[in-house]
């Protein structure tokens, strides 16, 4: 094997590979929000979970694209750990899909003779003006790419009639029993981890048993360890993560490790179910079968043809992969809040309960396979911050009426850690969307991004004002100076007024996230109330300052409080007006 040859074959992995996560991002930008509204309207039930699970991922081609889905929705609180679990067992059917295209258009019907005629379609619809054609053009010519590069696999690999000596090392570990069948599952496995993806594997598997280069029994045992190799690699990506989605991969691993432990000790038996099912329903030999091998001929021109024992090797390790999930997901259904209380026991919450809510509570680590259903996290943990930034002004409220001073520094600190928290959340909210941004994004998405850093900008500058009227009252306390009942009074009245405007910018928040925002006259509203007061106590002030009844530099003191709660108003109204130029329905 030249290392030409060697590079080709990479080459069309890496094709069939970036064809796949092509078709997948667009199927997911032309669809992702009705997928969105079907996986949380369709989770009443585990067995509704599983068909919803099951549905999404073989439209968009990735398990993962829908785990990523389910983790944000647990963090939501839309769906419980359990719902999310129903779901992943569904996805994990969905996936097999892509098995039954390969072996169907890849090898029987030879899709890539019209891959190029078809990318021709996809560049038509690339250059069109809406987002959804452009959307649907990344979906065909992703669809093309991917049997394109397995057709160059296909090519690419050695004829073993030719150099039999190539892969004879892996012909030379089918000698060894069930020996063989564990050494083969670990292979899958490692295969699994090294390309991040098992479909990929799926693809090369069948190659390989296509060819004649192992038996049928020996891809039955790579399957089995792709399964476990494709948890693997959730478990890396969750292990920096926070608890829900480590309670998801970690269900994932469970629900997998069940099923290979089972298939393992029934191997025989479940060949034999396989070869049975599969010679009955296709009408081809049946590949479980003790005389079954692989057979591969050329015609006259000296063009590969496809026999009837490739066809049915095919269709068995298809088959499965499909009734491997399918039993295992019967089984385990029943079991689900059992598998929720043992992920619970081993991956327990936070002990320190007071610091997790300062975490990135809705973003999980780890790779971005789906960056347009991303910004839906993104917009969570924007949520998020506004609460946070809400409890920031009920410190400041405490601070301004506290006359003990030991007391007062508690707040004091607990302001200038908000302010700490704050610039936290936004460093760490911006890197998350500086990453979703980096991909293949629709317009409509780029445009709601660059409003989300806007907000997050304005929120952090609320954690600003809350620790600059911290520093306002420690400068009075050091003068020795207090204010009396009636500007304290005043003053809570004005906390009050934009206490009520973080209410009506937390609803539209939420709005804007379910698209419901209408309007925002509620932020117009609070604000003339902030502008109002503030108009009101400043004249008020003067007055006061003017007739005597006033000290100067307390008055100084308790104006600046009300100039900074004023600009806090100013923030919050920015924000509401960001919401409605970006996410307003038309």
């Amino acid at each position: 094997m030249g290392i030409l040859q060697i590079f080709t074959l990479l080459g069309a992995l890496g094709m069939f590979l970036y064809g796949m996560n092509l078709m997948s991002s667009g199927l997911q930008k032309a669809a992702g929000d009705r997928l969105r509204g079907l996986l949380s309207a369709m989770i009443s039930n585990p067995f509704k979970g599983v068909l919803t699970g099951l549905g999404i991922t073989s439209v968009i081609q990735s398990s993962s694209a829908t785990t990523v889905m389910v983790v944000s929705f647990v963090n939501a609180g839309l769906l419980t750990l359990a719902q999310a679990i129903s779901v992943i067992m569904g996805a994990n059917i969905g996936t097999t899909v892509t098995a039954w295209l390969v072996a169907w258009l890849g090898f029987k019907a030879d899709i890539s003779i019209l891959a190029v005629p078809l990318m021709a379609v996809g560049f038509i619809l690339s250059i069109s003006k809406k987002d959804r054609r452009r959307n649907i053009s990344e979906l065909i010519i992703g669809f093309s790419l991917l049997f394109l590069g397995l057709s160059l696999m296909k090519n690419s690999v050695p004829d073993l009639q030719q150099t039999p000596e190539v892969l004879s090392f892996i012909r030379g570990w089918q000698g060894y029993g069930f020996g063989s069948v564990l050494i083969f599952l670990v292979f899958g496995t490692i295969l699994t981890l090294v390309l991040q993806s098992s479909s990929a594997t799926m693809a090369l598997t069948l190659i390989m048993l296509n060819m004649g280069w192992i038996r049928f029994d020996m891809a039955c045992a790579m399957v089995l360890g792709e399964n476990i190799g494709t948890t693997i690699t959730a478990n890396i990506a969750a292990a920096v993560a926070n608890t829900s989605a480590r309670r998801s991969a970690l269900a994932h691993t469970v629900f997998n490790l069940f099923g290979v432990v089972w298939a393992l000790i029934t191997f025989p038996f479940f060949l034999k179910l396989i070869g049975f099912i599969t010679s009955g329903i296709f009408g081809v030999p049946n590949p479980a079968a003790a005389d079954f091998a692989v057979e591969v001929a050329q015609g006259p021109d000296g063009a590969p043809v496809q026999t009837d024992s490739q066809t049915a090797a095919l269709y068995g390790l298809s088959m499965l992969h499909t009734l491997f999930n399918t039993i295992n997901t019967f089984i385990l259904i029943w079991f689900i809040p059992a598998i929720e209380k043992l992920v619970c026991t081993i991956i327990k919450e936070s002990k320190n309960k007071s610091e997790e809510v300062y975490r990135l509570k809705y973003i999980s680590a780890g790779p971005l396979a789906t960056p347009e259903l991303a910004t839906e996290q993104a917009f969570d943990e924007i949520i998020h911050f506004a609460q946070i930034s809400r409890n920031g002004l009920e410190y400041a409220r405490q601070a301004i009426c506290e006359t003990n001073t030991d007391k007062f520094e508690e707040l004091r600190d607990k302001l200038v850690k908000y302010e700490e928290i704050s610039d936290r959340i936004e460093y760490e909210i911006a890197s998350f969307l500086n990453a979703v941004s980096a991909g293949d994004i629709s317009q409509e998405t780029s445009a709601r991004i660059k409003a989300m850093y806007k907000i997050i900008g304005e929120l952090e500058s609320l954690g600003d004002s809350g620790e600059t009227i911290s520093r306002i009252l420690s400068r009075r306390n050091i003068h020795k100076k207090s204010f009396d009942e009636a500007a304290v009074k005043h003053l809570e009245d004005m906390v009050a007024a934009v206490g009520n405007a973080y209410d009506a910018m937390i609803s539209n928040l939420d709005a804007a996230h379910k698209g419901e925002l209408a309007g925002i006259s509620n932020a117009y509203n609070a604000e003339d109330r902030i502008n109002n007061l503030r108009n009101y106590l400043r004249d008020a002030e003067i007055e006061e300052i003017e007739s005597n009844r006033k000290n100067y530099q307390t008055s100084v003191y308790y104006m600046d409080i009300v100039n900074e709660l004023e600009k806090m108003g100013d923030f919050i109204i920015n924000i509401s007006q960001t919401l409605e130029k970006a996410f307003a329905k038309k």
